[in-house]
């Protein structure tokens, strides 16, 4: 009960996405069959249940990031039954995360992005082959996020002002601007969606080679696919896509404070990590062009 009531708060009042509510479900899921072993309910925890859960964890094999979400979700649960008085103490204020070590996020060259994106050797006129395409142009050319991507509608696209309306994170609105030549792709995949006749009326953008709602692993499989063309970079994913359109907007002089609104980012912070790629970038051409280097 006082589980279905977080996840109740999640998705209305806090406004978390389907994909976070997915992950606290399943962590928290996962931390009452820990609890029932025990013979406990979650008002009986005390901090050094919690410690011994994480040391599991630990046995285990689990990531640090890993662990580290389930120790938000924990945390915010907690939180949540202190707040509403179903507890008197809240024990997760006493556990600490693991320390990650700082990585910098993995990115694609954008002459390498180029070279993909406008070769014809990857791409023909099929309808799946024009949908990767686009997949792949609208990942790279507007930096949405792999849950946005699929919630995109064709209305979505306004074709006269060159935007496109994101839903992003805790159903925050954003109008990101694209370039003339993807608002033809477009429009060149609309009208050849629409050629397949298939059985249904979605509204939804991207979809299957039978006209149903694109998912997750299809996305995944696209852009694995094509980056392996041209990327020797052991991660390939949606993500990925998402830190290169960051980082060539940097590396092109855009302000921090621009890319930050064009990504949906809640704080500057979550943007700045981009800026240490550029400044590996400028150590590697000081390096390469100074003689004192």
């Amino acid at each position: 009960m006082l589980l279905k009531s977080f996840i109740t708060y999640l998705t209305h009042e806090k406004r978390y996405s389907p994909h976070t509510i997915t992950s606290y479900q399943v962590d928290l899921d996962q931390f009452e069959v820990f609890i029932k072993a025990l013979e406990l309910d979650f008002p009986e925890i005390k901090h050094t249940h919690l410690r011994s859960y994480l040391v599991e964890l630990m046995e285990k094999e689990n990531s640090e990031n890993t662990i580290n979400r389930k120790i938000s979700a924990l945390r915010s649960f907690y939180k949540f039954l202190h707040r509403t008085g179903a507890i008197d103490q809240n024990p997760a204020v006493l556990i600490k995360a693991p320390k990650i070590p700082k990585r910098l996020p993995v990115f694609i060259d954008a002459q390498k992005m180029d070279h993909l994106l406008d070769s014809e050797q990857y791409f023909d006129e099929s309808f799946p082959s024009v949908r990767d395409h686009l997949v792949i142009e609208l990942l790279f050319g507007t930096g949405i996020r792999l849950a946005e991507l699929l919630q995109l509608k064709d209305t979505d696209i306004d074709m006269y002002s060159g935007t496109i309306k994101v839903l992003g994170k805790r159903n925050k609105e954003r109008i990101i601007p694209v370039n003339k030549q993807l608002i033809n792709q477009v429009n060149t995949y609309i009208d050849l969606k629409k050629l397949q006749n298939f059985n249904n009326n979605l509204l939804i953008l991207i979809v299957t080679n039978t006209g149903a709602a694109a998912y997750p692993k299809l996305i995944y499989r696209i852009v694995t696919s094509y980056l392996n063309h041209v990327s020797t970079n052991e991660k390939k994913s949606p993500h990925v896509l998402r830190h290169s359109y960051a980082t060539s907007l940097l590396n092109a002089g855009a302000d921090l404070n621009a890319i930050k609104e064009l990504l949906g980012h809640a704080s500057l912070a979550a943007t700045q990590v981009y800026t240490h790629n550029s400044i590996e970038r400028l150590k590697t051409i000081y390096k390469q062009a100074h003689p004192k280097a």
